[in-house]
């Protein structure tokens, strides 16, 4: 029933101009919704925290994936290479965590949330979850030495200070229909993307200003047994696919790329998987993302296995955040 569901919504924000146009003066409403409470921060109605270390958010302005987290990854990585200590924050979504909960690489997924494991496992930081995120970021700078926080998601969290926002898009998807929620998928008009720091696309960029990012895995790695091997390997093959991610599309697509035939298999994101949703027929392999294998493996099989992404933005992207990041916090 979900599955259908999220299947009719995606329907009218990306393929159906109709429905969507029908429920456009919702869309109108949550938009000066959205501008009104953003309008609230600026002035100084509502509070803005400002942290004692600069804050990069990286997050969209869409609902659904669009490779937020194989950035936050990157950036981890790329600070620490140049000199950063940095921590990490999120809400923890799909997590039944409310007070802030530190993130381990084998903590419980239901308590703190898929993306959160993901990326305690594949960042090596500090990494605090909590649906506050300014209390995530001070129970972080508590208890660790970071001096720089990424704040996974949060474009929308104006509570938080932030010294560089950097928005992700779908390249494939990119707005939809155009609309604000619930007409489309926009969570703030679009023009918010002209007040951000940075627009990463996944995928071609479309506009001079972005900076294009791709996804690459070329390897697959089995949950069972951690063997890994070639995805080309599994050409020819009868396989399985199955993806509860914001685009399962552009996995399918992936896979499809490297020369493999799969019977396809979504499910919504942030999906809670149990055994009877990746066992089939037969022992032909089951493919899955990362982020839908850190929920399988309790009960994986030698059938199992997980395609891993690496980001890999544009080549100037990292000199101009660093550059920018040294001329924001050149006071500090």
């Amino acid at each position: 029933m979900k599955k259908a569901l999220t299947r009719c919504i995606e329907n009218i924000w990306y393929k159906d101009p109709i429905i969507g146009t029908w429920l456009m003066p919702l869309g109108f409403l949550f938009s000066d919704i959205a501008r009104f409470r953003a309008w609230l921060y600026r002035m100084g109605l509502l509070k803005t925290h400002k942290l004692p270390v600069p804050v990069i958010v990286v997050g969209n302005i869409t609902v659904g994936g669009t490779g937020k987290t194989p950035l936050i990854i990157w950036l981890a990585h790329m600070l620490k290479t140049a000199g950063f200590r940095p921590g990490i924050i999120s809400r923890g979504y799909g997590g039944q965590a409310q007070e802030p909960q530190t993130v381990q690489p084998d903590s419980p997924v239901a308590q703190v949330g898929d993306e959160a494991v993901l990326i305690a496992r594949q960042s090596g930081c500090p990494l605090v979850v909590s649906p506050n995120r300014v209390a995530a970021a001070r129970h972080l700078l508590a208890h660790n030495d970071c001096n720089i926080i990424l704040s996974d998601d949060g474009l929308q969290h104006y509570a938080l200070g932030r010294t560089i926002e950097i928005a992700v898009i779908d390249g494939e998807r990119r707005f939809g229909n155009g609309y604000c929620l619930p007409a489309g998928p926009l969570r703030e008009p679009i023009h918010r993307l002209q007040s951000v720091d940075f627009v990463v696309v996944n995928g071609e960029k479309a506009e001079e200003h972005e900076f294009s990012m791709r996804l690459h895995g070329d390897l697959a790695i089995n949950l069972d047994t951690g063997e890994s091997k070639p995805l080309s390997e599994f050409s020819g093959q009868t396989c399985h696919a199955i993806a509860g991610i914001g685009n399962p599309e552009r996995f399918f697509k992936q896979l499809s790329t490297a020369g493999l035939a799969c019977k396809t298999h979504r499910f919504p994101d942030h999906y809670q998987y149990q055994n009877s949703d990746i066992m089939f027929t037969g022992h032909d392999p089951v493919l899955m993302t990362e982020k839908d294998a850190v929920k399988c493996t309790a009960f994986a099989t030698p059938q199992h296995w997980f395609v891993p992404v690496q980001a890999l933005p544009d080549a100037d992207f990292a000199v101009q955040l660093l550059n920018l990041l040294k001329s924001k916090t050149h006071d500090r």
